[in-house]
This record gives structure tokens, C-alpha cells and sequence, in this order.
């Protein structure tokens, strides 16, 4: 199961890097286009969303879908599978939001 050839051991990675969890935890409730999604992960660049979102489509985690209009509109969602995946990610992170302290509004 822990070899480094194991398939699932790359889709870990990609749910589990940087950026993966965060881009399911924000398909949770709607599907995104590519701009509203990167307004959602908050400190991700374009390209680092662009490669994150290539491999979760290719782990058939997230869909795509490319509207044919000037410019296109690309569309991402949760398959059932990310669906299935993301749930327990939510879960974690919706604990963890609510065992934490109040953040004071801090302005500069």
C-alpha cells in the first residue's frame, strides 16, 4: 500500500498538497468558474491553480467544463468521487474552525 509505485499513493499527494485540499473544501457547495475559484483560495497563483486543478481532474476528483464562448468560460465541480473525498477534508477543517479562538479584526 506505502510503495512508491502505488496509484493511490499520487492521488494522496495531490488531495493532500499544498493547494488540493483547499480547492475541494471550496467546490463543496457550488461549482466554481476558474476566476471564482481563485478568488476562493485565497494565495493561489493562476498557474498553481491551473496545475493543481489538472491533476484533481485527472484523479477524477474535480470535473471540467469548457463553455464555447469568447473568452471561454471553465466551469469546475466535485465528481462524486471528490464528492466522497472531500467530505472527511471538510469535516477536519470545520472542526478545526471551531475550536478556534475569535480573530480580532486587526487593522493597520
Amino acid at each position: 500500500m506505502f510503495h512508491t509505485d502505488c496509484p493511490a499513493r499520487d492521488v494522496v499527494d495531490h488531495v493532500t498538497g499544498r493547494w488540493g485540499i483547499w480547492v475541494l473544501i471550496s467546490l463543496r457547495g457550488n461549482d466554481l468558474r476558474f476566476f471564482e475559484l481563485r478568488d476562493s483560495v485565497r494565495g493561489i497563483s493562476e498557474k498553481m491553480l491551473s496545475q493543481t486543478l489538472r491533476v484533481l481532474v485527472e484523479d477524477d476528483l474535480v470535473w471540467r467544463r469548457v463553455e464555447p464562448t469568447t473568452p471561454p468560460q471553465v466551469t469546475y465541480g466535485l465528481t462524486p468521487f471528490g464528492r466522497e473525498v472531500g467530505q472527511p477534508l471538510t469535516d477536519l477543517f470545520d472542526l478545526i474552525t471551531r475550536r478556534l479562538p475569535p480573530r480580532e479584526d486587526v487593522r493597520t
